[in-house]
C-alpha cells in the first residue's frame, strides 16, 4: 500500500472511535464516594505552646552589707547548708578596731556625763540658796544634756560597730543547696554603693517551677489549675507534667512581641531538672474527657443536589446545627445540641446516638482523576483514588 492508503485507512478507524464514543456516552460514569465518621467518645482537648526556664521555687541570693576581704569560704558549688550555718567570713581586723574605738567614746562620753551630772546638782543646790544666778544654773544644766545625748550616740555607734562585726560572718538564711558562688578566698568585696553577690541557695531542687512566655494572643486561654506537660533537651525522652499555678499580670515586650509570664508547677523528685535548663511547654487550655463528638467537618457537611441518583432522596431541617446519616438512600438530617470544639471535633450533647455513623465529606471519582467536591476539600486539588478509609459508594 502506499502512503495515501495508510493515510486514509487511519483516518477511517479514528472517526469510527469518535462515533463509538459519543454512541457509548463520551465517557465512564462517575462513582461519589462518602467519607463517615462514628459518633463515639473521646477527649477534645486543644493546648498552645510555648518555651521557659526552669527555676527553683524558692532562690536566695546573700550579699554582704559591709566592706573587707574573704578570709574564709566553708562552702562550694552543690554543698547542702542548713539554715544559720556559717558559709563564709570576712576579715575582721578593721571592724574589731573600729568597735574598740566605739566602746572607748561611749566610756569617755559617760565619764564626762558624770561630770556634768555633779556639777548640774551642785548648780542646783546653789540656785536653790540664791547664791548662782539662773543664767549660770541653766548653762549648767544645758551641759548636763549635751553630755547625756553624747552618751546615748556612742551607745549607738558601738552597736553599730557590733553589727558590722557581725556581719563579716555570713550564715545561710535557708535550709538548701549552694547553686553559685561569686568570690574566692582572699578576694576584696566593696559594699559602699550595692551588695555584692556572693552566693546563691536554692531551697529545694525537688520542686521546681516553670517560668513560661505566652504570647499575647494565647494568654487568654491560659487559666491556674491547667495541666502542662514539657520536655527539656537533656532529657528528650522524658515528660514532665506540672500545673498552671500563676498567671501574672505584668507584660514584656521584646521586638514588638508582648508575651506574659506563666509560673507552672514542676515537681523534680529525681532531681532531673536542673536550674536554667529551657523547657518546651504544651499547656492544655481545654480538656473534656469521655464526651461525645464527631469531626467538626461533619456539621458544615450538606448533601448536593449533584449527588442524587435515581431513588434517593433529601430529609432536610432548618436548624442552625445538624449532621447527615445516608440510610436506604435517604440523606437525613437530624438536628443536634454541640457543646465544646476544638475545631477538629465538635462534642455532641444530645440529638444523635453513640454508634451513629454521620456523613463528613464526599468525592467524585471515575477511571482518570478523583475530582474532590467535599466542603472541606480544595476543588483544584487531585487526590488519589479509593483514599476513604470509610466510605459508602453509589
Amino acid at each position: 500500500m502506499n502512503k495515501k492508503t495508510w493515510i486514509g485507512i487511519i483516518a477511517v478507524v479514528a472517526v469510527v472511535a469518535i462515533a463509538a464514543y459519543f454512541l457509548m456516552g463520551g465517557q465512564k460514569k462517575a462513582t461519589v464516594s462518602f467519607e463517615t465518621a462514628k459518633v463515639e467518645r473521646t477527649t477534645i482537648s486543644s493546648s498552645i505552646t510555648a518555651t521557659g526556664t526552669i527555676e527553683p521555687v524558692t532562690s536566695v541570693t546573700i550579699g554582704t552589707q559591709v566592706s573587707g576581704i574573704v578570709s574564709k569560704l566553708y562552702v562550694d558549688y552543690n554543698s547542702v547548708v542548713k539554715k544559720g550555718q556559717v558559709i563564709a567570713e570576712l576579715d575582721k581586723t578593721n571592724l574589731t578596731s573600729e568597735l574598740k574605738t566605739a566602746q572607748a567614746n561611749l566610756s569617755s562620753a559617760q565619764s564626762s556625763l558624770n561630770y556634768e551630772l555633779n556639777n548640774y546638782n551642785r548648780y542646783q543646790t546653789l540656785y536653790d540658796k540664791g547664791l548662782v544666778s539662773a543664767d549660770e544654773y541653766e548653762t549648767a544644766k544645758l551641759s548636763y544634756l549635751k553630755a547625756k545625748e553624747q552618751v546615748t550616740t556612742a551607745r549607738e555607734s558601738v552597736q553599730k560597730a557590733q553589727t558590722n562585726l557581725g556581719y563579716a560572718t555570713i550564715t545561710s538564711p535557708i535550709d538548701g543547696v549552694v547553686l553559685s558562688k561569686s568570690v574566692e578566698e582572699g578576694q576584696t568585696v566593696a559594699a559602699s554603693f550595692n551588695t555584692p553577690e556572693l552566693f546563691t541557695i536554692a531551697q529545694d531542687l525537688t520542686d521546681m517551677r516553670v517560668i513560661a512566655d505566652i504570647d499575647e494572643a494565647d494568654i487568654g486561654g491560659v487559666r491556674e489549675g491547667q495541666r502542662v506537660s514539657f520536655t527539656v533537651d537533656a532529657f528528650p525522652d522524658d515528660h514532665f507534667e506540672g500545673l498552671v499555678t500563676q498567671v501574672r499580670q505584668q507584660a514584656t515586650t521584646e521586638s514588638n512581641v508582648v508575651t506574659y509570664e506563666v509560673v507552672i508547677s514542676a515537681p523534680n523528685n529525681d532531681l532531673k531538672l536542673k536550674p536554667g535548663l529551657t523547657a518546651n511547654v504544651t499547656i492544655f487550655t481545654l480538656e473534656k474527657h469521655d464526651v461525645l463528638a464527631v469531626p467538626s467537618k461533619a456539621l458544615r457537611f450538606m448533601p448536593n443536589e449533584a449527588l442524587l441518583k435515581e431513588g434517593q432522596s433529601v430529609e432536610d431541617i432548618e436548624v442552625v446545627h445538624k449532621v447527615w446519616t445516608l440510610n436506604d438512600n435517604i440523606f437525613k438530617a437530624h438536628q443536634v445540641e454541640v457543646g465544646t470544639s476544638n475545631g477538629i471535633l465538635t462534642e455532641i450533647v444530645s440529638g444523635i446516638n453513640e454508634g451513629t455513623d454521620v456523613l463528613t465529606d464526599f468525592s467524585i471519582e471515575n477511571d482518570d482523576v478523583v475530582a474532590d467536591q467535599g466542603q472541606a476539600g480544595n476543588p483544584f486539588m487531585p487526590r488519589p483514588r479509593n483514599n476513604n478509609r470509610n466510605s459508602q459508594k453509589k
